[in-house]
């Protein structure tokens, strides 16, 4: 009650007991709610449940349908007899030990008995009811029947895996077709991680009292990077400062200033290098990059003096990204439209790469690090072979919405996840295809109304995907497979307060004998 979730489970004798089918959300909050009878459903149009909401200003059905080929003809499988109006014995009879049971009545239009009970809430619901034989009182005859359906169809003979099969006699509401697919296959498969649970560790592994934090860092920023050993933090102070705590070092932080890199410039984006835990690039505002090599065991004083300034770009810079898998290798985004390589153990640019037309929201290097993926304001998604031409190799069509969008490699760098907005400001995720970006999505997903953009985190272990923005407190997960339905819900993860920046550990942080995988 209170709730506008309406889940729907299959339930069955075996293993898994409970299997969730889909769940619905309603317009209203729900207030009660009641099945009603089996002999109520139009059974042509393939409905095995309907369920009537009490809101607090209307009384909503809400019905189930499975979808089939055919609904010109009665689908005996879906619809077993179920129990009729009549008594089997009286409450004397009962008393005295007669155990009969009330006769079963079949659910076929053309076999039902006509009875004369109506009843105005049912026959008022709006539900078109095109395949019966007989009139509406025939149809809502059935108001006093017992409900979904018997114990006794639960238990099919034969059918110990599932209790979903066509050719076993009498099963569950909802059945199957012939082909003896499970319910799993009618309604869509289900995610074998849909359970993960969020947790927030204890107390004595946070870093608190943190104190002056910059919380309008670019929205291409994720708002703070971390690596295994520490994290670094933009602060509001003028200069560009930036805060490098130790994850070793938990606790609450002193009240008084804790050493700090003094980057010169407001950061646009930080990152941490891959393969050198000890270096941080850091993007400016002023169009230069800035390389900070931390001492060992951590900062103790301020640093003024950058290991180097790589210079090129010639307005400000919104994003930069280390190179997967060559060391020394840095991407950058700028206003100038370009994207630029830079070469850091020489400490100059090796490539700048073209075709941009507006401000360019995100890019990723493809897990192999051969390919480089941009998505843009102009309403494009590139996808470039920096070793081969500073042209993209193809373009397509990406978001349509100009407030931001994300993109992340998945499926082992065979599809890429955009997510983004609609025109109405709706956030949504996309799928595409690496090698077919011209032909457009594969599957697109609407998620919710929010100002921010979703940050997407990749497990490829797993292939679940992490999204977020700032601002928000739900964490969507989603397992993304390379065939329909592509997105499966996993369980969100809701945190009591909003988050100004989220980032996610490197996968060794995990601990794995808890099964934590993210």
């Amino acid at each position: 009650q209170g709730e506008n979730l309406l889940y729907c489970f299959e339930v069955a004798p075996t293993q898994p007991a409970l299997t969730q089918v889909t769940q619905c959300r309603t317009e209203g909050s729900t207030r009660g709610l009641a099945a009603v009878p089996r002999l109520a459903l139009d059974v042509m149009a393939c409905e095995v449940l309907r369920v009537l909401q009490l809101t607090d200003i209307a009384l909503v059905p809400v019905s189930f349908l499975v979808p089939r080929k055919s609904v010109q003809e009665f689908h005996e499988d879906l619809f077993p007899d179920c129990t009729g109006m009549l008594p089997a014995t009286d409450a004397q009879g009962w008393w005295a030990g007669d155990s009969q049971q009330v006769g079963r009545v079949s659910l076929h239009p053309a076999r039902r008995p006509t009875e004369t009970f109506t009843s105005p809430i049912i026959a008022g619901t709006g539900h078109t009811d095109t395949g019966h034989t007989d009139t509406d009182t025939g149809h809502t005859d059935a108001d006093q029947t017992s409900g979904y359906s018997s114990p006794s169809s639960l238990a099919s003979p034969g059918s110990a895996a599932t209790s979903l099969s066509a050719s076993t006699g009498p099963s569950s509401g909802f059945a199957s077709s012939p082909s003896q697919k499970s319910l799993q296959s009618i309604l869509g498969p289900s995610s074998r991680f849909r359970h993960a649970q969020g947790r927030v560790l204890h107390r004595d592994c946070h870093l608190t009292n943190l104190r002056g934090l910059s919380l309008t860092t670019p929205g291409e920023c994720d708002g703070f990077c971390a690596n295994h050993q520490r994290v670094a933090l933009p602060l509001l102070s003028a200069g560009g400062q930036i805060a490098v705590l130790e994850l070793s070092k938990p606790g609450r932080l002193p009240d008084a200033a804790v050493p700090t890199i003094q980057n010169g410039a407001a950061v646009a984006d930080l990152s941490w290098d891959p393969f050198d835990p000890r270096r941080l690039a850091v993007a400016g505002e002023d169009a230069k990059i800035r390389l900070w090599r931390i001492p060992e065991g951590g900062l103790q004083e301020t640093l003024q003096e950058p290991e180097a300034i790589l210079r090129g770009h010639t307005e400000k810079i919104y994003s930069i990204r280390f190179h997967p898998v060559a060391s020394d290798l840095l991407v950058s985004s700028s206003y100038d439209m370009t994207v630029r390589i830079w070469e850091l153990s020489a400490g100059r640019e090796v490539l700048c790469l073209q075709g941009h037309t507006d401000q360019i929201f995100s890019m990723a290097w493809s897990p192999d690090g051969k390919k480089l993926a941009t998505v843009s304001k102009d309403g494009r998604i590139r996808l470039y072979e920096p070793r081969r031409s500073s042209q993209p190799q193809q373009e397509g069509p990406g978001p349509e919405g100009g407030r931001g969008a994300r993109l992340v490699w998945v499926c082992g760098g065979d599809y890429l996840l955009v997510s983004g907005f609609d025109s109405r400001s709706e956030r949504r995720i996309l799928l595409y295809r690496a090698q077919a970006l011209p032909e457009g999505p594969l599957s697109v997903l609407g998620l919710d109304v929010a100002p921010s953009t979703l940050l997407p985190f990749y497990d490829e272990d797993t292939s679940v995907v992490f999204l977020t923005g700032k601002g928000d407190t739900r964490v969507f997960l989603y397992e993304v497979t390379p065939e329909p339905p592509y997105f499966l819900e996993c369980n969100s993860f809701t945190s009591n307060e909003p988050h100004k920046g989220f980032v996610f550990l490197p996968k060794t942080a995990c601990e794995v004998r808890e099964v934590e995988f993210a």
